[in-house]
């Protein structure tokens, strides 16, 4: 009876499927069309994806907004040009991924003027914590010091690096799917990981023993 039920799922699961992708594909052909509320429908069922992959990669909401925005420009400036060679989820993902790394090529300079300022603000004397609070605050400060480190860490990765290592440590897709989004093979994308991870557990050791 288990087995039935679970089956019957599964079934409807790949209907459900089958139709969203059918639905897709006819609102891609209308807002090719110039039919706006096709596309805003489109975006509407994958929206909330780029704009959590946009976050996983910039740590940083208002950056994460400048991403999905880009990406919503480009994907609305470009869909006359998608041939439905691949999902329109797929190619959106794909346009945000290249968003990320473009925007991570662009920021490097801006990173490493915030990342001095972060320093010169650690030297600026605060109000002293009531005794009270003491263990709290150190605790505070304490995470708040390896969220900075892991920050650093993670921008010193190249573009690549960190686009890899946030959709599958953040994101959770398959080294398939990162491959599909990247446009490169999966030894790539498994070369681009470990050379990620190695490096963070080099810049993080101290900081995590």
């Amino acid at each position: 009876m288990k087995k039935k039920i679970e089956w019957e799922r599964k079934n409807e699961l790949a209907t459900e499927s089958m139709q969203e992708k059918i639905a897709d594909r006819e609102l891609v052909m209308e807002a090719q069309n110039g039919n706006t509320d096709a596309f805003e429908k489109l975006v509407e069922r994958y929206d909330r994806r780029v704009l959590s992959l946009a976050f996983s990669f910039t740590r940083n909401s208002d950056d994460a907004k400048d991403i999905y925005q880009e990406t919503l420009i480009r994907a609305f400036k470009s869909i006359r040009n998608f041939q439905m060679k691949s999902e329109f989820s797929t190619w959106l993902y794909r346009i945000a991924s290249n968003v990320c790394m473009s925007f991570k090529y662009k920021q490097t300079r801006s990173m490493n003027l915030f990342k001095q300022k972060s320093r010169t603000d650690v030297g600026e004397s605060d109000p002293e914590p009531s005794s009270g609070n003491s263990n709290s605050v150190e605790g505070e400060f304490l995470r708040a010091e390896l969220a900075k480190q892991i920050e650093q860490a993670l921008g010193m990765l190249s573009p690549m690096q960190r686009l890899v290592f946030t959709m599958k440590h953040y994101e959770g897709y398959l080294l398939r799917e990162i491959a599909l989004l990247a446009n490169c093979t999966e030894g790539t994308v498994k070369k681009h990981l470990y050379v990620a991870v190695r490096r963070l557990q080099k810049e993080l050791r101290g900081a995590l023993e």
